[in-house]
Order: C-alpha cells, then structure tokens, then sequence
C-alpha cells in the first residue's frame, strides 16, 4: 500500500500492554484468545490488516482505555500450533490515531480511525541525519540494557538502516509502556531520538527507579 487513501478507516484492533511496533518493522505475535482468533480469521479473509494499540493503566477489563497512537499491520506469516494457537508475523504499515470505537457484534473491538497525520510513515521521507548522530545515545543505551540484561545483538542490528534501527530499539527497550507510548508518537526519527535521549537521561540520573518520564 503506497497511499494514505489505500488504508481502511475501521480496523479491528489488539490490545497489548507494554507493547509498541512501527512501520517497516516486524513483530511476532502468539494469539490464544478465543476472539483474538476469530480476528485473525476475519482478517486473513479480507485485507490482513490489524492495528496494535496499548491499554492504558493497570485494568483487567476486556474494554480497557486505549491510547489514541497505535500501528497498522499486515499479516505477513499464519502458522497454526497443534494446540489451537495462532503464530503470527505482522509488518508494520502506518500508524494512526483512534477516533472512535464502533460495535459491530463482533467478540474483538474495532475502532474508526485516521492514518492522514502519520503520511510520512508511508512517504518515507529522507531524514537529514546519520549513524554518528546517534553513536552517544547508543552507547548509554547499550549500559541501560546490560544492566537490565537485556541480550541484543548489537552487530546485526547496525546492519539494519538507521530508522529501522531505531524503532527496533524502542520496541525492545526495558522502559514503561508510557514511556514507549511517547516514542511511539513522535512525529518523526529526529523527534524520536530526543525522546529517546530524555528517557535514557532519566534513567541514568536516578539509577534505574520506576520513575516515568511524562
């Protein structure tokens, strides 16, 4: 899909906790629940699209508060386990803001929503930076996920360009869901880098407590 127009305004959505992916990443997914299932089904028998948003708070309700950024996926691989589960792989396509949920009996929430702010996801316009730019930052990251232990193979990932980079990284940092959340809404790669650097800055500055950057 190469145009903003081409993107569906309803889109079932999955709600996942401390989970964040972006546009022309890859993210692996494990469905069980029974209407998470269903949604897979319905999907692969119409555009294969799917949006990943996360639940505010702590709540165990199965109609938890959303926040308004989630990203569009399409699925790329379906294998079924001998148990019943789903393995997914979904690619990033655009991210969008949720304008309203809508109820059209089906067991899984769909929502309305809008991918026009985010047309540079699709654009793919040239960012006026490079690798160096972010040689500081990595290395306070790399401190961050060692004493985490957190494991990353570090050389294969500098392979990869340097967006791709990036929000590979913000998707797999030890950091809180709202603290992803804003890396996940920053407008563009130069924006994500400073949020990245406030929240690198914070947690070095405290010794790693469950203090939030807001």
């Amino acid at each position: 899909m190469s145009k903003i127009s081409e993107l569906p305004n309803i889109l079932p959505v999955f709600p996942l906790s401390n989970f964040i992916f972006f546009p022309n990443t890859s993210a692996p997914l494990n469905i069980f629940e029974p209407r998470y299932i269903q949604m897979i089904n319905d999907s692969i028998k119409s555009n294969r699209l799917i949006g990943m948003a996360q639940p505010k708070g702590t709540s165990n309700s199965k109609k938890p508060e959303l926040f308004k950024v989630g990203c569009l996926g399409k699925i790329m691989s379906f294998n079924e386990t001998d148990d019943g589960r789903y393995v997914i792989v979904l690619n990033g396509v655009c991210r969008f803001n949720i304008v309203e949920e809508i109820d059209r009996g089906k067991p899984y929430r769909e929502f309305k929503i809008d991918c026009h702010g985010f047309k540079n996801d699709i654009n793919k316009e040239e960012v006026d930076t490079n690798i160096s730019d972010f040689s500081h930052m990595f290395n306070n990251l790399k401190k961050i996920f060692e004493k985490q232990g957190y494991i990353i193979n570090w050389n294969e990932l500098e392979k990869q360009g340097l967006d791709q980079t990036i929000n590979t990284l913000s998707m797999a940092s030890p950091f809180t869901k709202e603290e992803k959340q804003m890396l996940l809404e920053a407008k563009d790669l130069k924006s994500r880098k400073k949020k990245f650097e406030e929240i690198i800055n914070l947690y070095n500055s405290d010794n790693f407590s469950n203090n939030t950057l807001q």
